[in-house]
């Protein structure tokens, strides 16, 4: 049985919600204002693919493949990036809700989060080395033995992580989020 692959089609509103996806693989789609809530996304490749306004809660992404994509305003909570694909991963995030989701152990290398809520997501044993997080909100983010280094954190807010357990040379702060790296040492820190 021969797969079904899409090629530069655009998806528009369309409902995916608890259900399966038609498709194997895309490549050069774009899905506008379409839900994916709890669906099943599973060993689906995408590929130069763009999400714009997308809701992703809860959606199983085992083994799918994301290759140089980028979300838009989309709603991705609860997501566990850690199990899709490893091979050739590259997401951008704009304007996204990526509260509570995971990306533990994933090559995050050069990725770029803009204007993003990161609440709550856990960054652990990740390679972030070179990662933009322009004006996001990593509130209780988990980083621990991540590699942040020349990560940029220079307009991100309420991050708090410990220095000693997380590689972070030539990482970019400012100095208003210095005490989010302190915060073990219970001091205050006034600028």
């Amino acid at each position: 049985m021969e797969s079904e692959s899409f090629i530069n089609e655009t998806f528009d509103q369309v409902d995916y919600s608890e259900n399966r996806m038609e498709g194997e693989a895309y490549e050069q789609c774009l899905f506008s204002n379409c839900n994916f809530f709890n669906s099943d996304l599973c060993r689906i490749e995408f590929m130069d693919c763009q999400f714009f306004n997308c809701n992703f809660s809860m959606t199983s992404i085992i083994d799918a493949a994301f290759k140089n994509v980028a979300f838009q305003q989309c709603k991705l909570m609860g997501i566990d990036f850690s199990k899709c694909d490893d091979f050739l991963f590259s997401a951008s995030f704009t304007g996204c809700t990526l509260d509570y989701s995971i990306f533990q152990a994933k090559n995050l290398k050069k990725a770029k989060f803009d204007h993003c809520s990161l609440k709550d997501v856990d960054f652990s044993n990740a390679d972030l080395s070179f990662a933009i997080f322009d004006t996001c909100n990593l509130l209780q983010a988990t980083f621990y033995n991540s590699i942040l280094e020349k990560a940029d954190f220079r307009t991100a807010i309420n991050y708090s992580f410990d220095p000693a357990y997380n590689k972070i040379k030539k990482a970019k702060f400012s100095l208003e989020g210095l005490p989010g790296l302190l915060s073990k040492y219970n001091i205050e820190v006034n600028y």
